[in-house]
Formats: C-alpha cells, structure tokens, sequence
C-alpha cells in the first residue's frame, strides 16, 4: 500500500520547469505568484506514442537563443525550442545498424552550450551514449539540417555489460560512464580517451562480492571534475576521488532499495538521493551524514531529481506520476502536481520570470511574438469569465433567497390579519 501521509503545501515561487515521461509528452508546469503559487501544465508537446518514449533530455537555458535536446525510445533525438516547443530537427542514431533501438536504447544524452564551430553559426553539438555503451559525438548545422558538419566522433565506453547513464562536467571536457556489469569510469571528451576507472570493493568478512550495478552519478561540483558522487543497484551511495584513488574514498547505505537518482547541490558538499521505493533524502557526502529526509507521500521509484540553481528547492519525478516541488532548507513539501504518465526526468528554466508571457503550443508555422501575445489575450478572458460568472451567479442566488423571504414575510402578514379579522 502507498504512503498516504498528510502534508500541507504552502506553495512555491514562480517557476518553469519541463517534465518528460513515458509516452513521448513534454509538459511545460509553471507556478506563479509571489505569495506562493501552484503549479499547473500550461503546455502539452507531442502526440501519446509509447514507442517515443521520451529516455534522456538536456536543456541548455541561456538567455539568447535557448536549445532542448531529448532522445526518444526509438533512436530519434530532437533539438526543440524550449520556450514553444518548436522543432529544430531530428536526427537517428547512427550506433543501432542492425540492432533494433528498443535493444540499444539512449540512457545519456547532453546538449553541448560551450562548443560552437563559430560565433555565427547556428549549430550545436550532442554527446549520446546507448546502453550497449557506443557513445558519440555528433555536430549538426541547425539552419540546414541536410547539410552534415562532419563525422562524428564514436568510441566504446564498455567492452561488456550494460551502461545505466552517462554524465558531463561543468566544463564539458569530462564524461562518467557506468551501468550494469560496468564500473564508474571517466573520458576525456577532446580525446576519447579512458583516463580513470573505478575499483570494485574488497570481498566482504564471508567472502561474497558483490556484483558490479551503477544506476547513477553525478559530478559534486560543476568547477570540479575529481570528485564523482554514483549510487548502485544495492543502495549504496560511494564518493570517488579520481586524483586520489580508484576505491570509494565514502560508502555508505540508504534504506533498502535501489537507488535511482543522484543529484549535487550548489554548495559542493550536499547531495540529494532517491531510491525505488519513493524515499528522498539530502547527504552531506563530506561525512556520509544523513541530513534528513524530505516530508511528503512518495508511492512510486524516482527517477530523477533536480536542483534549481537560484531558488533554494528541487524538483522530483518518478513512476508515481507526480512532480513534488520541495523546499531544501525545510525539507517540506512546497507543491505538487500529478501529471498522469510515468515520469523520466524533470529540468528547470532557471530564465522564467512571473512577468513573461505564456506561449502558446507551437502551430507546424512557428508564431511570431505578436501572434503569441495576441493569442494570450485572447487566452486570459475566460478565466475572468468563470470568476464573472461565479460572482453573478451568487448575487442571483442572493437575490432569490431574498425575494422568497420578502414573499414569505408578506404571506405571514396576510394570514395573521385574515386571522385576526375573523
């Protein structure tokens, strides 16, 4: 039986944040208002087709000109506007020939912002790495997507076993690879080359290895490539120092089942985990200390968590179908919001404000800012008419109840004077 504690929500700052889950749907949630405003969906991208389920997304949110990467299930990966949802274009692939993409499917996807061939082109470049391990690096020209920009670069990350996530630093020279079967290891992403791999644990005091099974991982630090933060199959979570050594330099366990998502606070000595059984805690991973676990009803695994840079709360997602909004100093749970479909991964827009205009889903023209503010015109009245029509439907209510208690009165007057009268 789920957890069904009660939690008051208080709301939570304006904010954007961009869900992906199991039936290839992107959802835009906003929340507005200063004094603590719930969220809602107020975009829908994409049509329901289990097999563009979307696995793996990246958003690079810089002001100017802002880019969404995602991989889909089928071995499509898109580039998409994130502010409308507008396809950029689509590209397959190129490791599955001969190999259906269920079999090889794309577990880690990153959307390059630091590399461009110029200043003034309009490309990008893509880091995709498969289960099977092929990774590749692949620039694509946005403005004629027919016209190829080079070869990309691909290697093998793994000679055996199966790859659970791929993860790149704050300075995109770096890439951690592991999975099943496949110990933590680091790239050099200018070379393609391995330039440290983890160390399993000793055997045990009854002599029983456990089997190698990396779910996830994430850099402690975005300026700080050396030390890695991964959590495995068994639920323990281990810190990796690579100028250090090639074992754990921390271990420790939490709870009881897997865990399934690791994330990295702003101040590099604070993680968030969470494992398949919907519990949520925040480590201070210099000590392996348990700070505390977040307040609120978590019925399904989570998969995926994420810190916003500015506001001091993160966002999590799961198989329960629910995005959570918690706030990190309280571990209180600010918000949440079912969303129907089996979640995959959760980003912020750290750009949004409260004072920008909605957009509306992208037509197969893409509007232009006029078109987009005409449209929110003429989206805005409705609300206004139920709040109107609410308003005047009470006062006919009021004015009912009224008139019925005056015929009332009169009646009682006419019967006591008939009364008296006889």
């Amino acid at each position: 039986m789920p957890r069904t504690t009660t939690v008051d929500c208080t709301g939570c700052p304006p904010l954007r944040a961009l869900t992906f889950d199991s039936l290839g749907f992107i959802k835009v949630i906003e929340a507005r208002g200063k004094g603590g405003g719930v969220p809602k969906v107020v975009e829908i991208w994409g049509d329901p087709d289990a097999s563009k389920c979307l696995v793996a997304a990246s958003l690079n949110d810089r002001k100017i000109d802002p880019l969404l990467a995602v991989a889909r299930k089928n071995g499509v990966m898109e580039i998409l506007n994130p502010l409308n949802g507008e396809l950029s274009f689509s590209v397959s692939d190129d490791s599955n020939a001969g190999v259906r993409p269920e079999d090889n499917v794309i577990v880690g996807l990153h959307l390059f912002g630091k590399r461009r061939l110029e200043l003034t082109s309009r490309s990008c470049t893509l880091l995709a790495c498969t289960t099977k391990g092929h990774a590749s690096i692949k620039t694509v020209d946005m403005v004629d997507t027919k016209v190829d920009s080079g070869a990309p670069k691909t290697w093998n990350v793994c000679a055996s076993g199966n790859i659970s996530f791929s993860e790149v630093d704050g300075s995109e020279s770096y890439a951690l690879f592991g999975g099943k079967g496949v110990e933590v290891n680091m790239w050099d992403l200018e070379k393609c080359t391995k330039i440290w791999t983890a160390k399993p644990p000793p055997r045990n005091s009854l002599g029983i290895f456990t089997p190698t099974w990396f779910t996830s991982a994430t850099f402690l630090s975005k300026d700080d490539h050396r030390k890695v933060v991964a959590g495995s199959n068994n639920h323990q979570v281990r810190l990796y120092d690579v100028s250090a050594q090639r074992r754990p330099v921390i271990s420790f366990d939490f709870r009881d089942t897997p865990i399934k998502a690791v994330a990295e606070d702003t101040d590099g000595h604070t993680i968030y985990i969470g494992n398949g059984s919907g519990d949520l805690a925040s480590v201070d991973i210099r000590t392996g200390k348990l700070l505390g676990c977040f307040l609120g009803k978590c019925s399904g695994s989570i998969r995926s968590i994420a810190r916003h840079p500015e506001l001091p709360m993160i966002a999590s997602c799961g198989l329960d179908s629910y995005l959570r909004i918690w706030d990190i100093g309280t571990r209180q749970l600010l918000s949440s919001i079912f969303l129907k479909q089996h979640l995959t991964k959760v980003v912020f827009d750290t750009n949004f404000t409260d004072e920008e205009v909605k957009h509306d889903v992208a037509a197969p023209d893409a509007p232009s800012i006029d078109e987009v503010q005409i449209a929110d015109e003429t989206e805005k009245p409705p609300t206004k008419r139920k709040k109107s029509s609410s308003k005047e439907n009470k006062e006919r209510i009021k004015k009912k109840k009224e008139s019925r208690e005056k015929e009332g009165t009169k009646k009682s007057i006419q019967e006591k004077k008939q009364k008296s009268g006889t």
